[in-house]
């Protein structure tokens, strides 16, 4: 890989994507920075007028992404990392959400990557190397009230990384699923969808935005350190718990998640296949 690598980073406007990009910026390297509204990074560029190019790419359009991804690739001549960042949030009970939006909800969250994935793949196989990071939630092993479409759209991405990871590995090409933790990236804000509520669920409401709380969680700039030494590594990990916390609390999940299985083990050892 060149010493100075070209980036392309999705979702780049704001929050992680943002985050990333000014590490990238920073060690150096250039990058293709793609939002569905690039006017975010318009000061950015000004100040890194040979090293970042904003891209408006809306990823849901898939036709628009393989554009894109061409005039990526011909920007600084290659494309060496892929950052498969851009997402939204869709809040609400999964009775109270409309076929509109969980449909739009997935379109960004899962089908928008998976276009990227698809459109830079026949570039990093031509060079023969490059990296794909396919960033997903640390909730993505399991779902939670509130946020059931969020954590689906994750785990269908987390999912099919890991086959793509088997598929391009003899391509040169590494694949990495980040699990990140909770960012103050503004998700919960300007990126969120929230269903209107039915009554039934009220108290679960209640409940559950008492127990998110009002914390922002950390700020984004503080998991670039992490990506940036990821990137460098010549044999990088197929998945990576992003944040000290999250990796604390992936680790309960997977417990918990296997205590069940074998406190149930009796009923499933009936059945022979």
């Amino acid at each position: 890989m060149a010493n100075v690598r070209v980036w392309l980073i999705t979702g780049a406007s704001r929050g992680l994507g943002r985050a990333f990009t000014e590490a990238a910026l920073t060690a150096g390297d250039r990058v293709v920075a793609a939002a569905r509204n690039v006017e975010p990074l318009e000061e950015l560029a000004a100040k890194h007028p040979d090293h970042l190019v904003p891209l408006p790419m809306d990823v849901t359009d898939r036709q628009a992404v393989f554009d894109g991804v061409e005039r990526a690739a011909t920007a600084f001549g290659r494309l060496d990392v892929v950052v498969n960042n851009a997402g939204a949030m869709l809040y609400g009970m999964v009775e109270e959400a409309t076929e509109e939006q969980i449909r739009a909800h997935m379109d960004v969250n899962f089908f928008g990557a998976v276009w990227v994935a698809q459109a830079v793949l026949p570039h990093l196989r031509t060079q023969g190397e490059g990296r794909l990071l396919q960033v997903t939630s640390m909730g993505s092993g399991g779902g939670m009230a509130t946020v059931g479409f969020y954590g689906a759209g994750k785990a269908a991405l987390d999912s099919v990384s890991e086959a793509l990871a088997m598929e391009v590995e003899r391509f040169g090409i590494k694949v990495t699923i980040l699990q990140m933790g909770g960012y103050n990236t503004g998700l919960f804000t300007t990126g969120t969808t929230t269903t209107e509520s039915l009554p039934q669920y009220q108290p679960l409401h209640t409940e559950m935005e008492a127990m998110w709380g009002d914390a922002a969680g950390p700020e984004p700039d503080t998991a670039a350190p992490v990506i940036m030494e990821l990137a460098a590594l010549p044999d990088p990990p197929r998945r990576l718990i992003v944040g000290s916390q999250s990796f604390d609390h992936v680790l309960q999940m997977s417990q918990t998640q296997a205590d069940l299985y074998r406190s149930w083990e009796h009923l499933s050892r009936i059945a022979p296949g």
